[in-house]
């Protein structure tokens, strides 16, 4: 009898045993089925234009050109309407980029400034979380290389103002092809950065060309405009080779891709200034296991907010010293809102005389300080109003018998202590509503506002602006 209760006893145990085992089995089975099918972390891949006018993009309502495979990173991913540079200038951008912090903070705050020392950047930050990080292009804020310690990557043409712009993909394929570790790879185009002497301007007609509403319409600005859209060209048949890439090696599925359009071009009102057409960028990310295509956004962004997000997807720790905020939710919750405000700084040295501007906007109103307005602003292209192949000289030129020329052109050189604009429904900036008196109170509420990010940044305004020490 004993006997055969123990049996009975030791068959209970087992199937009890056997029930709790089937049943971890299938708790296993349902927390992997929870889990992504591909766990891999995902590669980075950023390609940075240069000097790129985003509102040519085709995919950002441009007419003068089709850009194909950057329309085709729009059709596959998410397009930021609000992307802003927080210096119109390729140093102060490229540093924000690469250390997450405002050009005050990174100490780049004047074009070819050096960054403080002691910083960290995208390079530390993604290494500590297992990426391989590598950099083939544009060298500008590679050094020093303690706090840009990028692998360099032979391919694209690293001096932006060179003659040509070849590039091989070679070496480029075979820093992705190390499957080891998953990599972040900037690919930093020279295009369309003067001198506009590279690609097809053929494939234009300088007289059907749609001109800025802020331009001067001169046969100069019009020749100069073909052969700057050629060079749009060559920077969309990059982005085409590259995706190209990626598509033979079978890591887009896996690959996050990045196309930023840095700043505003080398015209009169665009880099070196704070109006939209210098500091609006543009910026799309595919990522197809995140992101649903062709879908946009008007959350606002700044190039500070790259560096935490990129640590953030990366699985790394989150850094508080940072000015940039992570805008994940946006990709991964299609979250509309993100910052309340974007700011701006410009300081004028090296590039012309001392010309301190600051800037704050939200979704519909934009405010400039002009810190010394009781001088003129110049920058390097108009110095020497004696160069006939300068478009801003015919500018010049017609504004003595063209009323409308004279506005533009005075625009540009001549600017109040305040500017506050409509940009939803003023895009151009050409109406200053700032000595309205029903706008008095957002003048004051948005001033405020820029100064208290002033004092937070340690920005001291018109004494930033002096000559770089070398």
């Amino acid at each position: 009898m004993k006997k055969q209760r123990r049996k009975m006893l030791g068959t209970k145990k087992s199937k009890l045993f056997s029930g709790w085992f089937i049943i971890q089995l299938l708790t296993m089975h349902f927390v992997i089925a929870q889990q992504p099918a591909n766990s891999e972390k995902p590669n980075i891949l950023i390609i940075m234009a240069d000097d790129l006018d985003s509102h040519q993009l085709s995919c950002y309502g441009g007419e003068n050109i089709q850009t194909t495979h950057i329309d085709g990173l729009a059709k596959e991913g998410l397009k930021f309407n609000n992307m802003i540079a927080s210096e119109a200038m390729c140093v102060p951008t490229r540093a924000s980029l690469f250390t997450g912090l405002y050009p005050a903070r990174h100490g780049a705050y004047q074009n070819h400034k050096p960054v403080k020392p002691n910083l960290k950047s995208v390079a530390h930050y993604l290494k500590d979380a297992g990426y391989r990080v590598g950099l083939t292009g544009k060298n500008h804020v590679t050094k020093p290389t303690s706090i840009f310690p990028f692998q360099i990557i032979p391919g694209f043409e690293e001096d932006c103002v060179a003659s040509h712009d070849e590039y091989s993909l070679d070496s480029i394929s075979k820093f992705v092809d190390n499957k080891a570790d998953p990599f972040c790879l900037f690919v930093m185009s020279i295009n369309p950065h003067i001198p506009w002497n590279v690609g097809d301007p053929t494939e234009f007609n300088a007289n059907e060309l749609k001109l800025p509403a802020h331009w001067v319409d001169t046969k100069q600005t019009r020749e100069d405009f073909r052969n700057y859209l050629a060079e749009i060209r060559r920077l969309d048949n990059q982005v085409g080779d590259v995706m190209k890439m990626l598509k033979e090696k079978n890591l887009l599925e896996n690959t996050i891709v990045i196309f930023l359009g840095e700043q505003g071009p080398q015209f009169p009102g665009g880099k070196w200034t704070l109006y939209d057409n210098g500091q609006k960028s543009s910026m799309i990310i595919r990522w197809p296991k995140e992101i649903k295509g062709n879908s946009q956004t008007d959350a606002i962004v700044q190039y500070e907010d790259i560096l935490p997000t990129l640590i953030e997807i990366a699985g790394g720790k989150n850094v508080d010293s940072l000015d940039g905020k992570s805008f994940y939710q946006v990709l991964h919750n299609h979250k509309k809102q993100h910052r309340d405000f974007a700011f701006g700084i410009h300081n004028n040295i090296p590039e012309g005389p001392a010309y301190p501007i600051r800037s704050i906007r939200d979704k519909k109103y934009k405010l400039i300080l002009n810190l010394t307005p009781e001088n003129d602003y110049y920058i390097k292209y108009m110095m020497n109003l004696n160069d006939k192949n300068l478009a801003y000289t015919t500018w010049m030129e017609k504004a003595k018998t063209d009323k409308n020329a004279k506005f533009l052109t005075d625009r540009i050189y001549r600017h109040p202590a305040v500017e506050l604009y409509d940009i939803q429904s003023d895009p151009d900036e050409l109406i200053n509503l700032a000595e309205e008196p029903k706008y008095k109170a957002k003048v004051s509420e948005m001033k405020s506002t820029l100064e208290e990010w002033m004092l937070q940044q340690g920005d001291t305004g018109i004494s930033m602006d002096v000559p770089i020490k070398k």
